[in-house]
């Protein structure tokens, strides 16, 4: 019988890819082949090839300068035990394949689901599948209709649209008649963080809270607070590759009631040994760089990045608002930050911003501003600042000399 080598461990191989992820590499351009190649080019050249498409193509997320989305730097130890789950492969749709996997996710939920007075839940690639998921089970419990703010995530939208139900957009503290609703409130809002009132909606009959950025707040001592009624909602979706700092696609899904909201969106299939739960069919074992991360760094030591991230925040909101040429907009609610120069509009800023600086921006009741977010515990505050400063004074030159 042949063998396949490729699907051994190949210790050599495995460490040249080591040397390609710490290595400082220069910034050479590297180009993938027009087609896909009949024959391969071998393992090393591969790696070899992708290294600086991969790696130094990337945006360095925990870098100083970068201050810009809800887009954290990792910790190490996800990228080994994401390495594990690559070569276990692990399918959660069937217990027999992946035992070990899912009793892993478990763990996770069962540790995390309490801290937001959840009674369980499960794992989904991101929010936008959580809020599905979350406003299905409303659905099948009787929910006619989807209220929200218009600050509210897109996939409310698109899981309103999915789910076939009208959504209705609403200003909470003026919201009537939401008998059979389904209410989203937003906890971290995308453009400028705010968190909506978590008592709101008290008439709904189903209350689903998107805390996809905001809601690890929770582990934080000193800022737990800002989440107080969280827990009276019916569902919550959190990101974990936002304040949890976790790869993409990692996020939860949790209920007030888990047994009941599990059963309303469980199919069956003759090839399945238990219901599968949820949107998802097929899924890895996104747990596995969670639970290490809880077991390495716990509940103190994620809320201490948070804790410092939010910090950074507060630092930024004070250099802008101490600076001239500079404005915020409001005070930073749960680490994000909408600033602009008085005289330079954000657009311009950005295109002359180095590419050691990263901003974002966004534009709220027909304004451009320049949104920073506190997703980076590295991110240093006066040099983002500076290099705003320069990327306007440059606009402005060339602005001058085009007249």
């Amino acid at each position: 019988m042949r063998s396949w080598p490729e699907f051994d461990t190949n210790p050599e191989g495995l460490a040249t890819a080591l040397e390609y992820l710490i290595a400082s590499r220069s910034e050479e351009t590297a180009k993938l082949p027009d087609g896909l190649p009949g024959e391969g080019m071998g393992e090393k050249e591969a790696l070899e090839l992708l290294a600086p498409i991969i790696l130094d193509g990337a945006r360095p997320l925990g870098a100083p300068g970068f201050f810009a989305h809800m887009d954290p730097p990792t910790p190490w130890i996800t990228w080994a035990v994401q390495q594990w789950t690559a070569s276990r492969n692990q399918n959660l749709l069937h217990a027999d394949t992946a035992t070990t996997a899912r009793a892993l996710e478990s763990n996770v939920v069962d540790w995390i689901a309490p801290i937001f007075g959840m009674g369980g839940g499960h794992m989904t690639p991101g929010s936008t599948v959580a809020n599905l998921t979350a406003l299905w089970a409303a659905r099948e419990a009787g929910a006619s209709e989807v209220v929200a703010t218009a600050d509210a995530h897109l996939s409310i939208k698109k899981a309103a649209h999915i789910l076939g139900l009208p959504i209705r957009q609403v200003r909470w503290e003026s919201a009537r008649d939401l008998t059979g609703a389904a209410a989203v409130i937003t906890a971290g809002t995308t453009s400028t963080g705010t968190i909506e009132p978590l008592d709101a909606a008290a008439g709904a009959m189903w209350r689903h809270v998107d805390a996809a950025w905001a809601g690890p707040l929770l582990l934080s001592e000193r800022h737990a607070h800002l989440l107080d009624g969280i827990e009276r909602a019916d569902s919550v979706a959190v990101s974990a590759h936002k304040w949890l700092f976790q790869p993409k696609e990692s996020a939860l899904v949790l209920f007030a009631h888990q047994d009941e909201a599990h059963r309303s969106i469980s199919v069956g299939g003759a090839y399945l040994s238990e219901p599968n739960v949820g949107v998802l069919g097929s899924h890895g074992a996104s747990a596995a760089p969670l639970a290490a991360t809880l077991l390495a760094y716990g509940k103190q030591g994620i809320a201490r990045w948070i804790d410092h991230s939010m910090a950074l925040a507060e630092q930024l909101h004070h250099i802008v608002c101490t600076h001239a040429e500079l404005e915020a907009r409001s005070s930073p609610q749960s680490g994000v930050l909408n600033w602009r120069h008085v005289q330079v509009g954000a657009e311009e800023i950005l295109a002359e911003l180095p590419k050691s600086v990263f901003v974002s921006a966004t534009t709220i009741d027909g304004e451009q501003w320049l949104r920073s977010v506190a997703a980076n515990p590295n991110a240093d505050p006066e040099f983002v600042v500076a290099g705003v400063l320069a990327a306007a004074d440059q606009a402005a030159s060339a602005k001058k000399r085009s007249r």
